[in-house]
């Protein structure tokens, strides 16, 4: 199995409170009222980064837990926390495929652009250990980089098997190994679980000469 990678954070500027990587993203929004109105209350963020959603599921009232592989992610939510005078329950530096935390011990978890920071083993893996850690009925949104990704289909980006590839553009993920699904892959990956949404969706980002865009599935997934 490949070795993690985290982020480089410091290729991304942490003060700036307008940064993409400070703001929940749109379904958190949605997902906190599903939750909440499901009387769910032990939250889980895998790969927290900056801890925009570690945050923002504190101030709704969960109890948050949070695990990141960057120290300096880790240092960066403490202090994000401490300013918005939240409470986190627990806050973790470790590798995702190597949580610490007991089985049955959460509600829900969100891994929002990391679960595929790794091969096709260790999606394997960390997909075993997440049914592990929620509580019957839990549930778990994530999201997985697309086979439809440019990134993907790159010759600069090295195949380490058929669906993984290392990132080797000049940003916080050099280096960093993705795992790219397609729609025969999922129902293997999740067969443990009951998929309640599934969607690949295209994003756009506008840069000079035009948009860039990206390709990932969103999952909402179910331990039955």
């Amino acid at each position: 199995m490949i070795k993690s990678k985290p982020w480089d954070w410091k290729k991304v500027n942490v003060e700036d409170e307008e940064n993409i990587w400070r703001k929940p993203s749109m379904e958190t929004y949605y997902l906190a009222d599903r939750w909440i109105g499901q009387k769910k209350k032990q939250f889980l963020d895998i790969g927290c980064g900056l801890g925009r959603h570690t945050i923002f599921f504190a101030k709704k009232g969960f109890n948050v837990s949070g695990i990141d592989l960057s120290k300096e992610a880790i240092e960066e939510t403490k202090k994000w926390a401490q300013k918005e005078n939240v409470k986190i329950e627990s806050i973790e530096n470790c590798d995702m495929l190597e949580i610490p935390y007991k089985d049955n011990s959460f509600d829900c978890i969100l891994c929002r652009n990391v679960i595929s920071h790794t091969n096709t083993e260790g999606m394997k893996k960390i997909l075993n250990k997440i049914y592990d850690l929620l509580k019957e009925d839990g549930e778990c949104f994530l999201t997985l980089g697309s086979k439809n990704a440019s990134t993907y289909k790159d010759k600069n980006n090295p195949k380490i098997d058929e669906n993984t590839a290392i990132r080797m553009d000049d940003g916080p993920e050099k280096g960093v190994p993705h795992f790219y699904a397609d729609i025969e892959i999922i129902p293997k990956l999740f067969k443990k679980f009951k998929i309640e949404y599934i969607a690949q969706v295209q994003d756009f980002k506008q840069i000079e000469n035009g948009f860039r865009s990206f390709w990932h599935y969103l999952l909402l997934i179910r331990k039955i």
